[in-house]
């Protein structure tokens, strides 16, 4: 007699509901069979299983037991089936009353009945709720990160031997109701702090108004990351569906712990240039996401941008553009997404002080030209933004930081706003045709493009990046129409 229990596998960002059924027959006695494409996680939860039936007090069927987890070809992995397959077990012998049919459970177990945390709880929820089903029953560690899924009855558990009672209508579990806390706090005016460099604020404001690229370029001790870092507390707070993203890709990478307490801020990365091909766009042995995947929704920080190998930085071409990135291995194709920001900065030649007015570079021509060529064309190109950051002056670093300097963050956030309601993104992510053709462009400032373009030999890119950033500057200015002056500040971004 076969018996089934629901519960779900990760590919990818998603998951799919798995049937884990149970069926005994003759055979050696205590032998469990399990098919169904799992991993080594869990034909080893087998043993976990067994030693936490022993020490929960319950009886071991005394035949051959088959688990399969369908549908078949897919492929399972992780210690997320051990308390469906011990409860499917405890089924064959036992007629539960409870309804397995519009439930979901999903829980590692440890050799005396403990039920412990996972990761990618999210995903699963998100199937499971999807599937139609009515309650979910996850490990209390994880009940917070389920709860983010809404419309839906989330119950934690804490033992083998709690769920077995609440099987039995021995137990009653209250239902999970997470805390209300406030997490939308005001941040105070984090480009106050920096000194000087009032070009570079500006641009920070067009970049996180619009979502647009930008790259600094600037001697060491200009404040560069200082800047990239201020971005991060200048960009508007994620809406509600991007929360959900957001939260979703952390908890298949195992990292929700980081973000638990302020989802609604986007998320900020800056890997190393030491990182990895795999860790900066995904995948690996058991696929998950990468650094780009990790900053969707908010800003991928790229310090020292030469010291990235080459191959990392074209890596970059695709992602930057299709927004998406597409991991492709023998058994299978996952598409991970990566709608960014990205923001990175350089020295101008090895020793730093090409072009600086106080000290002398002591860099040959040819070594800053081969430095500065580490940044391929195409890649540069794909910088909407990109500027000087020179060194301050002395009068500048005696200064305090000027707290009376008006916020940006009500400008950006209203900027923000008026593109989501008119496009349903930013302007760096919508359509160009759309910021082209549906959006008022004075004619004055169509022509003061198409001869800027001409002079400059701008490429098709960058051409239609001066209208999508002059579309931010428009909005941060409250203006319907992108005028000349919108463009021609869009131009001054373009040259270093």
């Amino acid at each position: 007699m076969s018996k089934k229990i629901l519960t779900a596998a990760i590919s990818g960002l998603r998951a799919e509901i798995v049937q884990v059924e149970g069926d005994s027959g003759s055979g050696e006695f205590g032998q469990i069979a399990i098919v169904g494409l799992p991993d080594t996680a869990i034909s080893e939860a087998r043993e976990r299983v067994k030693s936490a039936l022993k020490n929960c007090g319950r009886s071991y069927p005394r035949r051959k037991i088959t688990i399969n987890l369908a549908p078949a070809h897919l492929k399972k992995r992780g210690s997320a089936y051990d308390l469906p397959i011990a409860l499917c077990i405890l089924n064959l012998n036992n007629n539960f009353s409870f309804d397995f049919e519009h439930s979901f459970f999903c829980g590692e177990l440890a050799l005396d009945g403990e039920i412990r945390p996972l990761k990618s709880v999210l995903p699963l929820v998100i199937a499971a709720k999807q599937s139609g089903l009515k309650a979910i029953f996850v490990p209390l560690a994880n009940a917070a990160e389920a709860a983010l899924v809404s419309e839906i009855d989330i119950y934690p558990v804490i033992s083998l031997s709690q769920t077995i009672q609440l099987l039995e209508n021995k137990y009653k579990i209250n239902k999970y109701h997470p805390s209300s806390k406030n997490l939308n706090q005001t941040l105070a005016n984090p480009l106050a702090q920096i000194k000087g460099q009032a070009q570079a604020k500006r641009a920070l404001t067009i970049a996180a108004a619009g979502g647009h690229n930008l790259l600094m370029i600037g001697p060491p001790g200009s404040g560069k990351s200082l800047l990239a870092q201020a971005l991060a507390d200048i960009m508007p707070d994620l809406r509600t569906q991007e929360q959900l993203e957001v939260a979703q890709i952390y908890s298949v990478a195992g990292e929700f712990h980081q973000i638990q307490n302020k989802l609604h801020r986007p998320p900020f990365r800056a890997p190393h240039h030491n990182a990895s091909l795999a860790s900066m766009l995904g995948g690996g042995r058991g696929p998950k996401p990468g650094e780009i995947t990790l900053a969707h929704r908010g800003a991928l920080f790229l310090d020292e941008l030469p010291e990235f190998p080459r191959v990392i930085l074209d890596s970059l071409r695709q992602p930057l553009e299709q927004r998406q990135i597409l991991i492709s291995r023998a058994e299978q194709h996952l598409y991970y997404p990566a709608n960014f920001l990205l923001i990175a900065a350089m020295n101008p030649c090895p020793c730093g002080y090409f072009g600086d007015t106080a000290q002398e570079c002591h860099c040959s021509a040819s070594s800053v030209q081969k430095y500065q060529q580490k940044i391929s064309g195409p890649i540069k190109d794909r910088f909407d933004l990109q500027l000087n950051v020179p060194r301050l002056k002395a009068s500048e670093l005696k200064n305090l930081p000027n707290n009376n300097i008006e916020s940006p963050l009500n400008l950006i956030a209203a900027a923000q706003n008026k593109q989501y309601q008119r496009q349903k993104a930013n302007n760096a992510s919508v359509s160009i045709n759309y910021i082209r053709y549906w959006q008022k462009t004075n004619k004055e400032a169509e022509k003061f493009a198409l001869e800027a373009a001409t002079s400059f030999n701008l490429s098709a890119r960058a051409y239609d990046r001066l209208f999508r950033i002059g579309r931010s500057i428009a909005d941060l200015e409250n203006k319907p129409t992108i005028e000349s002056i919108h463009i021609a500040e869009a131009l001054s971004y373009r040259f270093l």
